[in-house]
């Protein structure tokens, strides 16, 4: 595994691939929260508060591990080195966790990035400091375990097809719909006391907890029991390639 993980973050890290990833998230996150004049935007929030930016960064993420994942399996695939691998002395887990790591590093790389933004936050406000500084941490938390999660449902997708752009849009999809499409179908209110159940199959019920300063020990188990499964059906879908 570790070969893998090290041979997919010299491909990061070796080149300006992983600084214009957190470079790309920064700017974007960086143009809603400050400039852009909408519900995002902090100034016209009037509170020194990163509420906005918890709400934000998931439709980022959304689009971005995607991006990043859809090239785990499917271009090799596509591209003919799979099969080179399997004739490596290296397992088929070895490979999608390698692949799946190497993700995630990318990923908190670029979370990390936004470190500037709690600065930036605790200097604005009044009087200085005067920030909820536990509700932020349990916010990136919530963050992390998120991330986990659409890097999972994003390997899974690039295992699932054979296309790099196709696994690109399922992966999209999955993580559109894990995160917002069982809330939004609970809101319509059409299966009664079942509602509430369709909610928390979703992750949007459980990493807003996390935005509101609370670690619960089932919305980390939660994300951890989604985190296995589509890493072990990953691993299955690659084992049948082999």
């Amino acid at each position: 595994m570790f070969s893998i993980l090290k041979k997919e973050l010299w491909a990061y890290f070796g080149t300006s691939g992983a600084y214009i990833v957190a470079s790309t998230f920064v700017l974007i996150c960086s143009l809603f929260l400050w400039f852009f004049d909408d519900d995002f935007n902090i100034f016209n929030i009037g509170l020194a508060s990163l509420n906005s930016f918890f709400v934000l960064v998931p439709w980022v993420l959304m689009f971005l591990i995607p991006a990043l994942t859809m090239r785990s399996i499917a271009e090799e695939e596509q591209s003919g080195t799979l099969i080179w691998l399997f004739s490596q002395p290296v397992s088929v887990s070895a490979i999608v966790f390698g692949k799946y790591f190497a993700t995630l590093v990318l990923t908190l790389f670029a979370l990390l990035s936004s470190a500037v933004y709690v600065y930036s936050v605790y200097k604005i406000s009044l009087p200085e400091g005067n920030i909820d500084l536990g509700t932020i941490f349990s916010g990136y938390i919530g963050l992390v375990f998120l991330s986990m999660a659409f890097a999972a449902l994003g390997i899974f997708s690039s295992a699932l097809v054979k296309n790099q752009v196709l696994a690109f849009v399922v992966g999209v999809f999955f993580c559109f719909f894990t995160f917002f499409g069982f809330e939004s179908l609970a809101s319509y209110n059409l299966l009664g006391s079942f509602d509430y159940t369709l909610s928390k199959i979703g992750f949007y019920r459980h990493y807003i907890s996390f935005t509101k300063g609370i670690v619960d020990t089932q919305d980390l188990g939660y994300f951890l029991f989604v985190i296995v499964l589509f890493l072990f059906l990953s691993v299955q879908l690659v084992k049948k390639k082999k």
